[in-house]
């Protein structure tokens, strides 16, 4: 569907909305909503579809301004401008290269969106929906578990790495192990988070 005019007919129009037609972001949209409503791992979270649309966003962006950034680059400068993990001296040069190139760095934070602006713009705008009954959802969230502690694992390792080649750790050969526990204070049980959810829960009901 078109994702010009307002939402089902009426009303202000979406901060999404506007965004994918002031940027030309054609495709977008149906994207957007494929991946919202798909099954199995071909299917994104809101949390996800925020993302990926900011990353547009900021390609786009970039490509406004003259940019032509490589493969990678978008990823990684939206990664620089919003990640928890980043230092500060990092994300005040990303800053100050995009500024370099015109682009106003303000605005664009501005206009990043919310998991709440794409659930309003996919159930408000777009009429779409999803069955929850059509995948497993635990089997879901145990996957983007292991999706964040992949992530845990690999940055962690990107820093230790960096620190020993600046000779400010010694370490030799190493692993970077990341478990998650769940410790329930009623029962007392304790089970790595994948075996919590595997067996359905801690030993509540059976105390």
């Amino acid at each position: 569907m078109s994702d010009s005019g307002t939402s089902n007919g009426a009303g202000r129009r979406g901060k999404v909305v506007q965004l994918i037609d002031a940027h030309e972001l054609d495709g977008v949209g149906d994207r957007l909503e494929r991946r919202w409503t798909a099954s199995g791992d071909e299917r994104l979270s809101l949390r996800d579809l925020a993302e990926e649309f900011n990353r547009e966003l900021l390609r786009s962006t970039m490509a406004e301004a003259g940019m032509q950034p490589l493969d990678g680059e978008v990823d990684n400068t939206y990664r620089l401008l919003t990640g928890e993990d980043v230092s500060g001296a990092d994300q005040t040069r990303t800053e100050r290269r995009l500024r370099r190139e015109g682009i106003d760095v303000d605005q664009l934070r501005e206009e990043f969106v919310t998991y709440q602006a794409i659930r309003t713009y996919l159930k408000g705008h777009r009429g779409a929906s999803y069955d929850v009954d059509a995948v497993d959802r635990v089997e879901s969230e145990k996957k983007h578990i292991q999706r964040l502690r992949g992530r845990a694992r690999t940055v962690t390792d990107s820093k230790l790495e960096q620190l020993e080649g600046n000779d400010e750790i010694d370490l030799g050969s190493f692993r970077t192990l990341v478990e998650v526990n769940v410790l329930c204070e009623d029962c007392d049980a304790q089970y790595d988070v994948e075996t919590l959810l595997d067996r359905g829960g801690c030993d509540c009901e059976a105390t």
